[in-house]
């Protein structure tokens, strides 16, 4: 039987939402579907080696944004590969006119209901994590593993042979093919680029319900739509993943500096330094009462007297945040840290310095996490957007963003450089600016990028990575509640909109046809025709409301 091309989502299908706006949780009223699932006989009939749920499945309809409840008619637990392409394969066979749906769902880590299938199936890619991970030592080391295992599982097996992936996330409790279904970005992605670029092979099941082995070598063309590509052109049921020597100990610094332009220049000294710290992001922190006895807690001054004098009250300040990796028996690390710092003009007495496990900085934000979830919090936490930006523009936007919607003018001064002198090589430059409830925004550093993969930026050889998140309060109807934070978010999207900044979304999330064009830009036909090619039927990752299931001809 042949089946007409993908036809895609019209805007009068769906619900309206808040458009170009990524990164949000919140206590809120819920889009919740009200339909009763309905028991899909045929899927009892699947001889699988794990099992479907058909009741009690509304975990299945939540994730960490909270704000859509879409319930599924069944939730898979599969214990093998086969049952995944069982599964597919049952949906595909059944043709255009059946509406079922498949979503992958890893930790629950979305936040627009991309891995809900209204009245379809939800595959548990967590029941997958039994399969053993395999770590293989040598010159070029790298593990094999599963497609629902969580990174930080991947760093204690790892660890265990001295080694550890190349790239990692802020956040360690989410699935490889998660993040490798957008990017994963942190802090090391200057100098070996996002996770997506650290990947050898790949094992994928189609829309189609095909088990595919591929890599840059082998079905190379699936390989780099699968990363980066939102789920829509297979699961990704296992991974190897680079590998490289691990340290035991890092030197953990923070410096401030009250000059944006300093600042600027020193991290761009850093990111295109040959020898450098490992990891390299700041903060820009606004009006932040006692703000160095804070660190206190986890760092020790340089030098307490003077630490114990500095008043961060009132300033706008921004602060570099730098670990150098090294091995309990390297005597010289302190001098090799020191000889950095001379490089750099940060506020003398602003230097705090901490020495913990390799382990323990890469899993720090668990530690928030913890504390979050004992108060109740940790589902409430973090709402905003993220963003590609030109490097021409982006002190436009930050300027912009500074002056109107943080309400501090004096921040103008800070940002009159347009960082024009960068020169132009291989490296791709980004930034993020968060801002948070206690820490208002952070900023990283530079990476290289492979445009092969689905993954969409700037069409420029250098740009920004702008990240603006805060926390919403629950029920709060302020200027810290959700309904506030989604109205700022969009009139930053209007300005960008209006100022043509040629801006990309992290993370993308929109609601026509006509948006996701315009995200994709000349890349949409190629995306497209893969789609086509790999899930002809658009029965994968529904949530993303990129494609609708095909009709027959008529």
């Amino acid at each position: 039987m042949r089946y007409p091309p993908i036809s895609f989502l019209r805007p009068s299908s769906i619900r309206f939402i808040a458009s170009f706006v990524i990164l949000f949780l919140g206590c809120l009223t819920a889009n919740i579907s009200l339909c009763l699932p309905i028991i899909p006989s045929s899927l009892e009939t699947l001889s699988v080696d794990g099992h479907f749920s058909f009741h009690g499945i509304e975990h299945a309809a939540r994730d960490f944004g909270n704000r859509y409840q879409f319930l599924p008619q069944a939730v898979l637990h599969p214990k093998s590969v086969s049952d995944i392409a069982t599964t597919i394969k049952h949906v595909w066979q059944m043709g255009p006119g059946s509406e079922l749906t498949v979503a992958a769902r890893g930790h629950g880590h979305s936040l627009q209901g991309q891995a809900q299938a209204h009245q379809g199936v939800v595959i548990n890619m967590e029941s997958l994590q039994g399969t053993e991970m395999q770590v293989y030592t040598g010159n070029f080391p790298y593990v094999d593993v599963s497609g629902g295992e969580l990174w930080i599982n991947i760093l204690h097996e790892s660890l265990k042979y001295g080694l550890a992936p190349k790239s990692w996330t802020d956040y360690l409790h989410l699935t490889v093919g998660g993040t490798l279904s957008n990017a994963g970005i942190s802090g090391q992605a200057f100098r070996h680029g996002p996770q997506i670029s650290n990947v050898h092979w790949l094992e994928v099941v189609t829309g189609k319900g095909e088990v595919i082995n591929c890599s840059k070598n082998q079905n190379g063309d699936l390989f780099h739509s699968v990363l980066g590509g939102l789920g829509q052109f297979g699961i990704i049921t296992r991974a190897r993943i680079s590998l490289e020597p691990a340290p035991k100990m890092v030197k953990w610094i923070r410096v401030l500096y009250s000059d944006f332009s300093t600042f600027a220049r020193d991290q761009e000294y850093l990111i295109s330094a040959e020898n450098t710290f490992d990891y390299i992001e700041g903060f820009v922190i606004i009006n932040r009462t006692g703000l160095l006895n804070n660190w206190r807690s986890s760092f020790n001054p340089q030098d307490p007297v003077q630490a114990s004098q500095f008043e961060s009250d009132g300033k706008i300040l921004f602060c570099l945040e730098l670990t150098k990796n090294f091995k309990v028996d390297n005597t010289n690390i302190n001098q090799e840290v020191e000889s950095l710092l001379s490089q750099l003009s940060y506020i003398p007495s602003t230097l705090f310095l901490s020495e913990v496990p390799y382990i323990d900085f890469l899993d720090r934000v668990h530690v928030s996490e913890v504390k979050l979830r004992s108060k109740g919090l940790w589902r409430f936490h973090t709402h905003g957007s993220i963003f590609w930006f030109p490097k021409a523009r982006y002190t436009i936007l930050l300027k912009k963003f500074l002056e109107k919607f943080l309400k501090t003018p004096a921040m103008a001064p800070f940002l009159s450089t347009q960082l024009t002198n960068q020169s132009k090589s291989d490296k791709l430059i980004s930034f993020s600016l968060k801002i948070l409830r206690e820490v208002d925004s952070l900023i990283y550093s530079i990476f290289r990028w492979d445009n092969r993969t689905s993954a969409v930026i700037p069409e420029e050889d250098i740009f920004y990575l702008v990240a603006f998140l805060s926390s919403a309060v629950p029920s709060s109807t302020g200027t810290d509640g959700l309904e506030y934070i989604l109205s700022r978010n969009k009139r930053i999207l209007d300005f960008c909109k209006t100022a043509r900044l040629g801006v990309k979304q992290y993370l993308p999330h929109y609601t026509t046809q006509e948006e996701w064009r315009t995200h994709f830009g000349p890349r949409w036909e190629a995306f497209a025709q893969r789609k086509s090619a790999y899930d002809p039927l658009a029965i994968l990752a529904p949530g993303h409301r990129i494609f609708r299931k095909a009709t027959p001809f008529l």
